[in-house]
């Protein structure tokens, strides 16, 4: 097996998800440290394998991928010999493709932008970035009424893509006390063997 590395940024949600599946699926990459707040991600080298200038970046021998959701999607149809991250069934795979693209929406606009602010200090109005992801999170609880996991019996990448946010949404004053599913549904997903947290910070509701 080629030597797998994870451009990552701890704090980062989105370089959690990529970190949290590789390791769901068993496998050890190397861990390149981006300096975000030093300007890391905006030098010629970076930006050679992310134009964007983002995190993460995950290089695989010689494919080189960026964005969070579709490193998910490489290492579910690579790596999985099980057929579970990523169903082969066309409903259940559209409909994992479905929370790939919330987990890049209302996600992002929401839960992920409130927790920039309190975390990062971002420009974006709270009152509206609180309202939108609790829209989102009522969406998702009502999801998992009578199911364990967002598309299936059991974790999907689906399910990957959208725990990170919403696991640390209290950084951003987005509580989840409304949540009872939601808060089971995450207590699931630290459950699985292979499960790694994303550092807490000091922000928010989080005392």
């Amino acid at each position: 097996m080629t030597a797998i590395t994870l451009h990552h940024f701890p704090l980062s949600g989105h370089s959690h998800r990529a970190q949290l599946m590789l390791s769901l699926l068993g496998l050890e990459p190397q861990i390149q440290f981006v300096d975000l707040a030093n300007g890391a991600h905006k030098t010629p080298e970076y930006l050679a394998i992310n134009a964007f200038g983002q995190v993460p970046v995950l290089e695989d021998g010689d494919t080189v991928i960026a964005d969070s959701t579709a490193i998910l999607v490489y290492l579910a149809k690579k790596y999985d010999t099980t057929g579970q991250w990523l169903p082969a069934d066309a409903d259940a795979a559209a409909q994992v493709q479905r929370w790939l693209s919330v987990a890049s929406g209302q996600i992002a606009s929401g839960p992920a932008r409130a927790r920039l602010i309190t975390v990062f200090g971002a420009d974006f109005d709270p009152k509206d970035t609180i309202t939108r992801a609790h829209a989102v999170l009522q969406v998702i609880e009502k999801q998992l009424t009578g199911r364990e996991f967002l598309v299936t019996d059991h974790a999907t990448i689906a399910d990957v893509s959208a725990y990170s946010y919403i696991a640390h949404a209290p950084e951003g004053n987005v509580s989840l006390e409304a949540y009872p599913n939601i808060r089971n549904w995450l207590a699931r997903i630290e459950s699985l063997k292979g499960f790694v947290p994303m550092p807490t910070t000091k922000a928010g509701l989080v005392v």
